[in-house]
């Protein structure tokens, strides 16, 4: 598999190398040492879970607080949809940017992230099944939520996703600047911090065989 940092920092896209015949396919759409060897440490995986939306769906910004975080590795196993990184880190060279991939049943890529950052998604087909594995199990305390429509991160919905839907947990999250204000949001120093405490107890597949 490829794996490429997008341009908000500690996200990344992962592309498999799918093998086909007149059976159907196969591929590896997870390898912990492969994802440990880029990001730093292997991720500990705590809970999965399954998602099903119309077209036009829009699920997110969630995070969650750190420690432990919930850093997310996402896949489209049927449909499609366009998912979004938001860098939500005070004082992050890229805060209030974003990036994207998307993730369909054709080139069936997923996208890492790691804690501290934001998540959300839009349906651009019906019946878009998307799968998370994440790194801590669902806690609602330590849950959040920033409006998907702020203008100040301004995300760009594809035409094709059609009319916009979103929950009312959704449209009634802060905005981003109000979810600084509040000190709801994690800075980028202390993620610095909480990743270089995941790397140091990690010694890389390829350093384990030399």
């Amino acid at each position: 598999m490829q794996i490429r940092e997008l341009t908000i920092p500690d996200s990344y896209e992962i592309t498999p190398k799918q093998f086909g015949d007149d059976r159907g396919v196969f591929l590896e759409w997870y390898r912990f040492d492969k994802l440990a060897e880029v990001v730093g440490h292997p991720i500990d995986l705590r809970q999965a879970n399954t998602s099903v939306s119309k077209r036009g769906v829009v699920r997110g910004i969630h995070f969650a607080d750190v420690p432990l975080g919930q850093a997310k590795y996402v896949t489209a196993t049927h449909g499609a949809v366009l998912d979004y990184v938001i860098d939500i880190r005070v004082g992050s060279p890229t805060f209030g940017k974003w990036d994207t991939v998307l993730l369909d049943d054709k080139d069936r890529k997923a996208i890492y992230i790691s804690e501290g950052l934001g998540h959300c998604f839009v349906a651009l087909t019906d019946d878009a099944t998307v799968s998370y594995l994440v790194t801590d199990v669902f806690n609602a305390p330590r849950e959040h939520g920033i409006n998907p429509l702020d203008a100040d991160i301004a995300l760009v919905f594809p035409e094709e996703a059609g009319e916009a839907l979103l929950s009312p947990k959704d449209t009634d999250a802060p905005s981003l600047a109000e979810a600084a204000a509040s000190g709801l949001l994690p800075t980028w120093a202390d993620m610095r911090e909480y990743y270089a405490s995941l790397n140091a107890a990690f010694t890389t597949p390829k350093e384990q065989t030399r």
